[in-house]
């Protein structure tokens, strides 16, 4: 019998203030500084991991499409959530992907970020190192896999408010 899918979730927002209270815009990332972010996410993932006594992360390429298609659609739509923007969970969005079928164990956890201000790999473990439910996604031993995309917009909509923005979704995974 299937076990029941696990799943975890954290959410970390970050919007870089100045005295002023409007936010600071990014400069505008290129698809090469994007894949670099993405790439020193994965290799700061795993340095903290193996710190912490824990195996490496192996990148996942149907973890990597549902990471980036739910960034792009959240700069897209103006929104921020693990649901998708028609309601579904972010467990369901993600097993679109990232399927469990034939495995007796499935299970996804996923953290996002936001922010108009620049940002480094480190910048983003050092925020969800300091987030007790984003450390834990990190620090889960159950995790084998992960999917991790960076998504920029000039003057992003909805809830971003027309700034430019830069979304980093971490879709984590065990299955077997």
């Amino acid at each position: 019998m299937r076990s029941r899918p696990r799943i975890a979730v954290a959410v970390v927002v970050l919007l870089a203030v100045l005295g002023s209270g409007q936010a600071v815009a990014a400069p505008r990332a290129g698809s090469t500084s994007l894949a670099s972010l993405e790439s020193r996410v994965l290799v700061d993932l795993n340095r903290i991991r193996a710190a912490h006594g824990l195996g490496p992360l192996r990148l996942n390429p149907s973890l990597c499409a549902a990471a980036a298609q739910h960034a792009n659609e959240m700069l897209k739509d103006g929104y921020f959530s693990h649901d998708s923007a028609d309601g579904s969970a972010f467990w369901q969005r993600i097993a679109l992907f990232y399927p469990d079928a034939h495995y007796a164990y499935w299970t996804v956890g996923e953290n996002l970020l936001w922010t108009g201000a620049s940002l480094s790999a480190g910048r983003a473990m050092r925020m969800w190192m300091a987030s007790p439910a984003h450390r834990r996604n990190i620090l889960t031993a159950r995790w084998r896999e992960v999917g991790i995309a960076a998504a920029y917009e000039q003057d992003a909509p909805g809830m971003y408010a027309g700034y430019n923005v830069t979304v980093v979704a971490t879709d984590f995974g065990a299955r077997h």
